[in-house]
């Protein structure tokens, strides 16, 4: 059963069919050909019973916030503050891509989003300074997949409801592996351009005067980053109330900079509703298949035979990640959550793994999807945004920072405290 799953997953794929549909298309063949009982009777109660969930409605919300900043001309402001701070290192003005996607991913809750954001504004300096093209896209294609690690992140809530995990926990526990790799990120940077100063264009220092000023143009972005993360760890709102003050916030900001408009509003309702369709659909399509899964008794059997092949907790976990790597170059990224959740995270936690570590490690890999050909939506992402030059020349400036990740992975797996240490403190 295991393999006739996978190779009928890859070949509907293959076929270009929209996920959510191949979702269903799978559990009905789960249905018909290896469940003794007719699961479909139960489909309209299951679809129902998962679009009704209240955890679900932060989704469109934190959408929305990541619409309106992204429209409102935020972004530009945001940016040309943080270039102003970190364009004095090796690298220039590299180290203001990463800066300013992990500022955004602490908002919008979406890789591609954030992607796209730095790289309309990034692209047009690099050109002007001279920056080496592979580095400076790398760093904006890299830095634009933190937005789904640093809270709050739409990925983590799809995780955490597939799991029935605490998405506050999920969120204290991405907090730390996000703002590491940010920092590796950084790092990478510096080395390589102490290695070939040619590729880091400009290194520029401001007067302290033009940085303070700066400072001012990020202090509504913090104190909206705080009031989400801040009212949800207070208890004083749950994930999806803290995304509505979000978006009040973030509509608030907006006005006050004069970015409000009736079509930037318009604008930004349409992206959201197109944005959490496609989710909505892929998560429905996933509780379906996990339902019939677990009723053929899929777990039961990958269970056996990863039993059967005698190898240890810690080597089958790295069988998992060398399988999410592998799968990474084929499949979008949310899909290839929701389809590997149900099958893989019960065998996780039966091999005694924190299924909340789990999920940022599952990120991680994730990440590492989104910069990987041939399918990785952040290439093509910042390539849109380029207008020019080779699409290979953003892939291979993604080497440097696909190393970082595989570090953090081997992070992961040696201190799990990493990940734990947050969510292990709050609870205390």
């Amino acid at each position: 059963m295991i393999w006739s799953i996978s190779v009928g997953l890859l070949a509907l794929l293959s076929l270009s069919i929209p996920v959510g549909i191949v979702l269903f298309l799978l559990g009905f063949g789960i249905d018909a050909f290896f469940s003794p009982f007719p699961l479909t009777k139960g489909l309209g109660n299951l679809v129902w019973s998962t679009s009704n969930n209240a955890t679900l409605i932060a989704i469109p919300f934190f959408v929305l916030l990541g619409e309106v900043l992204v429209r409102s001309g935020i972004a530009n402001r945001t940016y040309a503050a943080l270039d102003r701070w970190v364009s004095w290192m090796p690298g220039g003005l590299v180290h203001a891509n990463v800066a300013t996607s992990t500022m955004f991913s602490a908002i919008s809750g979406s890789s591609v989003a954030t992607a796209a954001t730095v790289a309309t504004v990034a692209m047009p300096q690099a050109e002007k300074l001279g920056y080496d093209p592979k580095l400076f896209s790398g760093a904006i294609a890299a830095g634009g997949t933190l937005g789904i690690m640093i809270p709050p992140s739409i990925n983590l809530i799809v995780y955490g409801f597939l799991t029935q995990s605490s998405i506050p926990q999920l969120f204290l526990a991405g907090l730390m592996p996000g703002l590491l790799l940010a920092v590796g990120f950084m790092l990478i940077t510096v080395l390589i351009c102490m290695i070939r100063p040619e590729l880091g264009g400009v290194r520029r220092v401001f007067p302290i005067s033009e940085m303070i000023r700066g400072l001012f143009q990020l202090i509504p972005i913090v104190i909206l980053f705080g009031a989400i993360i801040g009212t949800i760890y207070m208890g004083w709102a749950t994930p999806t109330e803290a995304a509505a003050v979000g978006v009040a916030g973030a509509v608030l900001i907006a006005a006050a900079f004069g970015g409000v408009s009736i079509k930037m509003i318009s604008e930004s309702i349409v992206g959201t509703i197109k944005i959490t369709s496609m989710i909505m659909l892929v998560i429905i399509g996933a509780s379906f298949l996990n339902f019939t899964l677990a009723s053929a008794g899929l777990g039961a059997e990958l269970q056996a035979l990863l039993n059967g092949l005698g190898f240890s907790p810690l080597m089958t976990m790295l069988v998992i990640v060398c399988m999410y790597i592998v799968l990474g170059f084929f499949i979008e990224t949310l899909s290839l959550m929701v389809v590997t959740i149900p099958i893989i995270v019960p065998l996780v936690a039966a091999l005694g793994y924190d299924v909340i570590w789990f999920g940022i490690m599952m990120i991680v890999l994730v990440e590492m999807a989104l910069i990987s050909p041939p399918v990785g939506l952040n290439l093509y992402v910042v390539q849109g945004a380029r207008k020019s030059g080779k699409l290979s020349d953003v892939m291979l400036g993604t080497i440097p920072f696909v190393f970082v990740m595989l570090l953090m992975v081997a992070a992961l797996l040696a201190f799990p405290q990493i990940a734990l240490y947050l969510p292990e403190s709050i609870q205390r």
